[in-house]
């Protein structure tokens, strides 16, 4: 499991960079290393930059779990280079959390549908619609690769609670 840079580190906010060697088995590693530390951590995602790797790379892993038990399952997907290609105009709010910035949830506007593009960790590229809770999983780990934290997206200082009040408010 790798150590998760938490709030306040640099490389939170910096640009990720792109990724040129897909076949280099650092990072083939890195991203075994992502899936076994979003797995470990009850995450549903996890980006280069939260493990201070300044790579356009994060893995998608939505599954139930003691911090998102209505979940989706889905096998963990790395994703390289991603792009928003398009998006729906309707947005959903819904109560995010951060293994950078643990103990604080916050609810965030996001597109209910994207359209998407990455390359796979064969380097394969892939093209895919993604709807509701895993597109919100997409849009929340892009923003890493920006160096941009949800926290920037909340609009109100009402949209916030801590980790225990929202389980407790929302796993009845």
């Amino acid at each position: 499991m790798l150590q998760v840079a938490q709030l306040g580190n640099p490389v939170l906010r910096r640009q990720a960079e792109a990724i040129t060697e897909i076949s280099d088995p650092r990072l083939q590693s890195l991203i075994d290393d992502l899936i076994a530390t979003t797995i470990k951590s009850n995450g549903v995602g996890i980006a280069a930059p939260q493990v201070s790797q300044s790579d356009r790379l994060f893995i998608v892993a939505s599954r139930p779990n003691p911090r998102y038990p209505q979940a989706p399952l889905m096998e963990p997907t790395a994703m390289i280079n991603p792009k928003i290609v398009s998006h729906s105009t309707e947005q959903e709010k819904g109560w995010e959390g951060c293994l950078s910035v643990p103990g604080i949830r916050g609810l965030v506007a996001r597109f209910q549908t994207i359209e998407v593009e990455y390359r796979d960790r064969n380097g394969q590229l892939q093209q895919q619609q993604l709807t509701d809770f895993v597109a919100r999983i997409f849009q929340h780990e892009y923003d890493h690769l920006e160096g941009i934290l949800f926290l920037d997206r909340v609009e109100s200082d009402q949209d916030w609670l801590t980790e225990a009040e929202y389980q407790a408010l929302y796993r009845r």
